[in-house]
Parts: structure tokens; C-alpha cells; sequence
């Protein structure tokens, strides 16, 4: 048995047939813990490592499960077939897998070398020295991009954004398939002069040929409630489809392969 079998982790949830977060049909495992403090994030029962009680539906629940990498890949390893057919895999989710920098390069080193596709969606939000240790493991890296002024992303997210630039410039040219998205926020970046300022960076990037961007949307709020936390975005309106569609096109002038949606 392979060393990086027995390697524990903390996860979440696993979802099995998602057909987004990678091409073709794929299973997401969401890790527990993240840096980031994104005002809309749709999963806040993500952002701490810890074991947390969350209420819905009048049901509690406890968030949060250890797991070995041998556990989880025997999951995974149940779509086999719908994986070879569509062109799928795993992807990581979370939370962001560069918090847990043993166990996510194991669990993608696992997928390799049963010849499963692996992506990943993250922040970037880390030393580089811990990203190199995911790269040789990754086919795809969706990296959030969410804004260029600094200020601005630490005022909605609680973090500085110029580690995850450089990242993204080393991701870049270390050949790695990199696909930039970004959630498109009312009141945050959902203008066309934010979005083209992040189109124009992500076409400056070796390589990065894509760039998704993604609507907001309100399907986690009620978790906030859940976790006794508050919602600070409950008074914001999705962005509207002729918006979206306006946005794209800015993005598809920087001569990248737009798309609305992830």
C-alpha cells in the first residue's frame, strides 16, 4: 500500500455527477478550512477547519468528517465508467485544498495514478511552495481571480490580493492548465471596467486561453443562519442575464474563450 494512502484529511461533503468545476461529469470533494472571508460565499460551513453544528430545515447536523485519502479515492473510484466516457474526474473544492497541503496532493497523486482527471478550484491564497507541491498531481487549476484593487478585496474578502496575482502569474508559467473564473458580485466588481481590468490581467498570463465568470447567486444563505453567523449581502440583487451578457463580451475582447458559468 502506497504511503499517501492512510494520509487524513477533513472534508465536508462529496458530490458525485456534478457536471461543472471540470469538464465532463466529475466527483467534488469539499475540505474543510479556508483564509478567505468572502462576504458571498455559498458554502460558510467551509471556511473553518473546525467541527461546526449547522442547523437547516429544523434538522442539526455536525459539519465536518476525517478521512483517510485510501477512503475517499475508493468513492471517487465509483464513476470510473461515467469519468472515461465524458472526459471527467475529481476536483477539489472547499473551502480551499491548499489548507490542507498533506492531504489534497495525496488525494490528487491517488487520482493520478489510477488515471482519474483532476482539477482543482482555489483561491491561490498561499506560498508557492505549498502550490508546487499540487501542481505535478493537477490537470486543471480554476483559480478565483475576484478583483485587481487590493483594497477592495480585502474589504469583501478579509484578505489582500497581490500573493494570489503572483501566484497566478507562476501557475501560469509552470505549463500548468490554469482557467481563470470569477464571481461576479453587485456592489464588489460587477461593473465592466472591474471585469475588464481581470480580463486583462488573465490574457497577460502564459497559456490561459478561459475565463468563466459567475453570477451571484443567494443559494447559501440560509446556512448563515444555520451557523448563527450573519448574511451581509441579503439586500443584493443577482446580476441581471443582459448584464452577464455584457460582461462576457468584455471579457471575449481580451481574446479569451468567455463563458457564463463554471
Amino acid at each position: 500500500m502506497k504511503d499517501y494512502l492512510s494520509k487524513k484529511g477533513r472534508i465536508f461533503d462529496i458530490q458525485r455527477f456534478s457536471v461543472h468545476d471540470g469538464p465532463g461529469i466529475r466527483t467534488i470533494v469539499f475540505l474543510k478550512g479556508c483564509p478567505l472571508r468572502c462576504r458571498w460565499c455559498c458554502n460558510p460551513e467551509s471556511q473553518s477547519y473546525e467541527f461546526q453544528e449547522m442547523t437547516l430545515g429544523g434538522k442539526t447536523k455536525t459539519v465536518g468528517r476525517d478521512v483517510t485519502v485510501e477512503e475517499v479515492i475508493k468513492e471517487v473510484e465509483l464513476d470510473r465508467v461515467y469519468y472515461k466516457r465524458s472526459g471527467g474526474g475529481m476536483t477539489l473544492s472547499g473551502g480551499e485544498s491548499l489548507a490542507q497541503p498533506e492531504f489534497a496532493p495525496a488525494l490528487l497523486e491517488a487520482a493520478k495514478d489510477r488515471s482519474i482527471n483532476t482539477a482543482m478550484e482555489s483561491t491561490g491564497y498561499a506560498d508557492f511552495d505549498i502550490i508546487k507541491k499540487y501542481l505535478p498531481h493537477l490537470d486543471l487549476y480554476l483559480m478565483d481571480i475576484k478583483h485587481i484593487n487590493s483594497e477592495k478585496h480585502k474589504a469583501f474578502t478579509g484578505r489582500e490580493n497581490g500573493l494570489i496575482l503572483e501566484n497566478a502569474r507562476r501557475i501560469a508559467a509552470s505549463g500548468t492548465k490554469l482557467i481563470i473564473r470569477t464571481p461576479v458580485i453587485p456592489t464588489f466588481n460587477a461593473t465592466k471596467e472591474e471585469i475588464r481590468d481581470i480580463a486583462k490581467f488573465a490574457s497577460s498570463l502564459p497559456g490561459v486561453t478561459e475565463m468563466h465568470i459567475l453570477p451571484y447567486h443567494r443559494i447559501g444563505m440560509d446556512k448563515y443562519a444555520g451557523l448563527n453567523r450573519e448574511y451581509t449581502l441579503k439586500e443584493i440583487e443577482p446580476p441581471s442575464a443582459e448584464l452577464m451578457q455584457e460582461l462576457l463580451a468584455v471579457v471575449n475582447s481580451f481574446g479569451l474563450r468567455g463563458q457564463v458559468g463554471g
